[in-house]
């Protein structure tokens, strides 16, 4: 891989830039795992990967504290990790077994953590961004200074709810972080085919709010712009937004071939850009760690997921009368 300059000052310790290495090592690990079981017809349905993306969440949770929220759409097993989330429910959840989060019901689209505030997973394009911004009128309401990070994808960035929330969030001054993560294809289809506004956080200034563009395969210029929209937010001027340019490697969910782009721009962007082995060049020239504590690294990494894709297949399948659980009705007949 080229060397290339972060975008941020590398004010951060080597401590700090390990474990930003960790944890998007954990997602990419996580995630070629989940592609294998996938492969093996033990996870069912949809399955959107987030390998390629992993500095966006990374970078943003290291600015973010206890109590804030987080929502996103239906790629969202990076989310999960990132927040502290375990790899072992969520990889369960995944299989559609009784040990996932959402008790084997919700499988990759639909997860929750109320003691992560992690709040979906949503499947309906774009769906997550009112209910994001519900969240922060939570916090606006209650007078703490909690933020809501509200992801969604270019593709999302047509829809018209999106523009609604927009406006609501401004009058209101909502503490919401709106993250459009630019992977450039949303569901198949290229961002300069899909919008003739080529800067999609620009939209914003219709609505006086600020906003910038971000490189998303640099986990430490993300952590600046989110500390930077983090500090707007706390400080009661209203919601920020952040578009971060990043590159997803596999298709849009596990079934799309992605034959809309050449396998010699993926592999480009592997080699030029991956944010995982510019932490690696970082942590290796400034002597942070060497070779060997970076395997030892990887195969800790490896371990735990390896132990998380074993729960999930011991895990047992969801009892029948859990039709009846976690449902909005009470009162329904279980004979009905």
């Amino acid at each position: 891989m080229a060397t290339r300059k972060t975008a941020a000052k590398s004010n951060v310790s080597a401590e700090e830039l390990l474990g930003y290495y960790r944890d998007m090592l954990l997602i990419r690990r996580f995630e070629e795992k989940a592609g294998q079981l996938y492969g093996m017809g033990l996870i069912g349905g949809f399955c959107h990967l987030y390998i390629g993306q992993e500095a966006v969440v990374v970078g943003l949770e290291a600015a973010a504290k206890d109590g804030d929220k987080r929502i996103t759409s239906y790629r969202d097993h990076g989310h999960m990790l990132a927040c502290g989330m375990d790899p072992k429910g969520v990889m369960a959840e995944l299989t559609g077994r009784e040990g996932g989060y959402s008790k084997g019901k919700g499988g990759s689209m639909h997860m929750f953590s109320k003691e992560k505030h992690f709040y979906g997973g949503h499947g309906i394009v774009g769906a997550q961004v009112p209910l994001g911004a519900g969240l922060a009128f939570s916090d606006r309401y209650k007078g703490n200074d909690n933020v809501t990070f509200t992801y969604f994808g270019d593709g999302a960035a047509n829809q018209g709810q999106v523009y609604e929330t927009y406006n609501m969030a401004m009058l209101w001054d909502l503490p919401v972080i709106f993250v459009i993560e630019n992977n450039k294809y949303a569901m198949g289809t290229s961002v300069q085919r899909a919008t003739k506004s080529p800067s999609l956080w620009e939209r914003g200034a219709a609505y006086g709010i600020k906003g910038e563009e971000v490189d998303g395969m640099d986990v430490l210029a993300v952590k600046a712009a989110g500390e930077k929209a983090v500090a707007h937010c706390r400080a009661g001027k209203g919601p920020y937004i952040l578009e971060v340019m990043t590159y997803r490697y596999r298709g849009h969910s596990m079934s799309d071939p992605a034959k809309y782009r050449t396998r010699d721009e993926v592999q480009k962007i592997r080699e030029e850009r991956d944010a995982i082995e510019h932490v690696r060049d970082l942590l290796l020239q400034g002597k942070h760690a060497s070779e060997d504590d970076l395997k030892a690294i990887d195969k800790e990494i490896k371990a735990v997921v390896n132990e998380a894709a074993e729960f999930s297949k011991e895990s047992p399948e969801p009892a029948l009368d859990e039709l009846w659980t976690d449902i909005y009705a009470s009162d329904v007949p279980q004979n009905a």
